[in-house]
């Protein structure tokens, strides 16, 4: 039928444009944060980018619910605003004729949700916890950030340096500070550079510098100017922890079904889960009032998707802590959404008012008194 076309037509447009908002968003927040970590010198500048890939993985199964909720809402309601929902209804149309359409639209990208909570977003936090252990084993030199003091793991050095050079193999400006057999020592150099010898071992090679030494808290220090000086840089032992949860895969997840992996578990699969109910919900929580504020029924549903993550994860840690039977799960909430969309699908059949109608309404008369 010829809504029907109309209808995806629109609904695949309206979620292309809210995913890149909400991409564009996340990477904003995400890149950030990270920056702000490269410039404390926790994080290296080379890793920013790997890490925000595996962050964006991550964030992709809520985005896309996000995006299908978002996109059945902002069509619909735009046909309510527009009178053309007046025009369909007029010709015969119910509610529940949204239904299929919009099945059509979103079980292909639910599917695609499904995959990426159960597959995908497993292996990449795996992956992001992988290699947060391999920059933690990464040596001294590796972490340094241009402008920053860096400290050594066990506190017995400082670095800094103020610019590479184009390649990154050359250090311009080097400071380090060292504190050996309560021995304080200064190296300033001009520039230095990476050695690496055949043993594995690796020297960062001063040029054109002085070494001050002496005791801490002392004002008598020997000087020594130099052309070239080699200090040893030490690798870091990082210990292999664990495992997270959330980084386990599906399968290990139903193999070893405790309390945590049944928790996570259930977790993934609910996700596709709340995606489908909630753009279901979407159709009759469309219905505005063409004489009311936009906003009113997207503060609604932004306060609707909220309840219903936050009721998830509150389930999901209780059954985590024990406190809530693996069998039940967070079936309870899905089935409590499931009524609500149940509910809503027949006060709207029936014409009947809803909360919706009551807030626009009481919107309504606040503005006719303060005009």
């Amino acid at each position: 039928m010829l809504f029907k076309r109309s209808l995806i037509q629109e609904l695949i447009s309206t979620a292309a444009g809210s995913f890149l908002i909400l991409v564009g968003i996340v990477i904003a927040q995400r890149a950030a944060y990270l920056i702000s970590l490269a410039a404390k010198g926790i994080l290296p500048n080379d890793a920013i980018s790997i890490m925000l890939g595996f962050n964006m993985i991550k964030f992709l199964p809520m985005l896309l619910s996000l995006t299908l909720f978002l996109a059945v809402l902002m069509t619909l309601s735009r046909w309510y605003r527009d009178s053309e929902m007046v025009v369909w209804l007029s010709a015969g149309l119910s509610i529940k004729s949204w239904i299929k359409p919009v099945l059509y639209f979103t079980v292909p990208v639910i599917l695609l949700i499904s995959t990426l909570s159960l597959f995908i977003m497993p292996w990449a936090t795996n992956k992001g916890q992988d290699y947060t252990t391999q920059l933690k084993s990464r040596d001294e030199l590796a972490s340094i950030s241009p402008g920053v003091f860096k400290e050594s793991s066990n506190a017995e050095r400082v670095f800094f340096v103020e610019s590479f050079d184009e390649l990154g193999n050359i250090v311009k400006n080097v400071f380090v500070q060292s504190l050996q057999h309560q021995k304080l020592g200064i190296i300033v150099a001009a520039e230095g550079s990476r050695l690496s010898q055949k043993n594995g071992d690796n020297f960062l090679v001063m040029h054109n510098g002085r070494r001050y030494q002496g005791e801490r808290n002392s004002k008598e220090f020997s000087t020594t100017q130099f052309e070239s000086y080699a200090l040893r840089i030490e690798t870091a032992e990082v210990k292999q922890e664990p495992p997270k949860t959330q980084s386990k895969s599906s399968q290990e997840l139903l193999l070893n079904n405790d309390s945590a992996n049944s928790a996570e578990l259930q977790w993934r699969l609910a996700i596709p889960i709340s995606a489908l109910l909630l753009a279901l919900l979407a159709i009759p929580l469309s219905s505005v009032d063409p004489r009311a504020g936009r906003s009113v029924n997207f503060v609604m549903a932004l306060i609707i998707y909220m309840i219903y993550n936050n009721l998830l994860s509150i389930a999901q840690a209780w059954i985590t802590q024990g406190k809530l039977n693996e069998t039940i799960g967070l079936w309870p909430v899905h089935f409590l959404f499931l009524l609500i969309t149940v509910y809503m699908f027949y006060r709207r059949g029936n014409q009947l008012p809803m909360w919706p109608d009551f807030f626009s309404s009481a919107w309504l008369k606040v503005r006719a008194r303060r005009k």
